[in-house]
């Protein structure tokens, strides 16, 4: 899902300087797992418990993405450089699937984009613009000009086909607990190629 840049900048040098580089996010839930707690002011077992899932997940993606050729290629030409801005919480299941990606393609590109991660409930202003259907749903990936912290591009909260399952699981009915699981299964078969293609499509367009 897209939306339309904007021509402001869309945070400040100061602010992009203050997030999180990849390992240190990944250390963060480590270090709050480790008192039984995860990222934002919302605390419970059962937020915990995802988290403990969700740092498995990490953990295998990145020991199993492999950036398709294609998509290597793509960022690796980019005639200029880009940051990307990831908006994530530990306790999300879809972030556990996709932030590994983004990391992945990162470091495929060369140099040519840097990843910036930023916790939703500590960053709402930023949140509250790429909100889908209304809601605060992550991970967002928002790609800003290195230069001019403007925005170039926009994705996110899942692949399309994750979406559309999610949104008719949510329409039939189903509990969090169903359509989790369906979700995940969906992740686990896809092997993320198709959060690969969009995130393609989405270089070519830059």
């Amino acid at each position: 899902m897209t939306t339309e840049p904007t021509t402001q900048p869309v945070l400040t040098p100061e602010r992009l300087a203050s997030a999180y580089t990849y390992a240190r996010y990944r250390q963060l839930i480590d270090e709050l797992q480790a008192d039984g707690k995860t990222t934002g002011p919302q605390q419970s077992a059962e937020l915990t418990e995802y988290t403990h899932l969700n740092v498995q997940r990490m953990q295998r993606l990145d020991k199993t993405t492999r950036v398709l050729p294609e998509l290597a290629a793509a960022v690796q030409a980019l005639p200029q450089r880009y940051e990307w801005l990831i908006i994530t919480e530990g306790w999300c299941g879809d972030a556990a699937q996709i932030v590994p990606v983004l990391e992945a393609v990162a470091q495929a590109s060369g140099g040519n984009i840097r990843t910036h991660y930023l916790l939703r409930d500590e960053n709402p202003d930023l949140m509250d613009r790429y909100l889908t259907n209304g809601a605060r749903s992550i991970p967002q990936l928002v790609v800003v000009h290195a230069d001019t912290l403007t925005e170039a591009a926009h994705w996110g909260p899942r692949p399309v086909p994750a979406q559309t399952l999610l949104l008719d699981l949510k329409a039939q009915g189903a509990t969090h607990e169903e359509y989790a699981e369906k979700i995940h299964g969906w992740y686990a078969k896809d092997k993320t190629q198709t959060t690969q293609h969009e995130l393609l499509a989405l270089v070519k367009g830059l």
